[in-house]
């Protein structure tokens, strides 16, 4: 792997497509080949299986089989579209990668972060990201956020009660603390501008670690 794996993590409103698409227009600016993508999807098979997890009619999945999905989505997508980006040198700017699994799946849902790490440990292959930017942002926030924004992309997520949420946000804190070395948090709460600008920052200091 030759190229710079940096996924943004965080709760449901927190900004980090916006934000993501800033930053990758401010690498390509500065001479930088950039590729842009998400989790779950980013390619044909794993947008289908984002569907089937996301599909607000879902509500009767099980965690355990969710799980699963998730891992199975990331799996395929890493393969078809980060590591050949990546093998050729390219930034990979990802919005959400396993730490959304460990939170959401492994702490809220109450399946235990080890036991999620370990089925995605099995779908990635050890391939984690050089650098993690997480989003800080107050639950009650980041869902006032999804529901007055009218052009986004509602899903089953949106659907859960604030409690599940605030355990999402408790779940991203085990996580950084297991991983402390790999991510970065920026307040979320502040202006787009402040973020973005942050967030540039933080790339840029991932880039002088590997010298790309």
């Amino acid at each position: 792997m030759s190229g710079l794996f940096i996924t943004f993590e965080g709760p449901e409103g927190a900004g980090k497509t916006t934000v993501l698409q800033a930053a990758a227009q401010e690498l390509m600016k500065n001479g930088h080949s950039v590729l842009t993508t998400r989790e779950p999807g980013g390619i044909d098979i794993s947008e289908q299986i984002r569907e089937v997890i996301l599909n607000p009619k879902n509500t009767g999945m099980d965690p355990k089989t969710e799980a699963l999905l998730y891992a199975a989505a990331r799996r395929q997508h890493l393969i078809e579209k980060v590591k050949p980006a990546l093998d050729e040198g390219k930034i990979v700017l990802c919005d959400r990668f396993i730490d959304s699994s460990l939170a959401y799946q492994g702490y809220a849902r109450g399946l235990g972060i080890d036991e999620v790490l370990s089925i995605n440990q099995f779908a990635i292959g050890g391939m984690m990201p050089n650098a993690t930017i997480y989003f800080a942002i107050d639950p009650e926030e980041g869902i006032k956020r999804i529901h007055a924004n009218r052009a986004r992309e509602k899903n089953r997520l949106d659907l859960e009660q604030i409690n599940f949420h605030k355990l999402v946000q408790e779940g991203y804190q085990e996580v950084i603390s297991r991983f402390p070395e790999r991510f970065r948090t920026v307040d979320a709460s502040q202006t787009i501008d402040h973020v973005i600008k942050r967030v540039n920052e933080m790339i840029e200091e991932a880039l002088k670690k590997i010298q790309l």
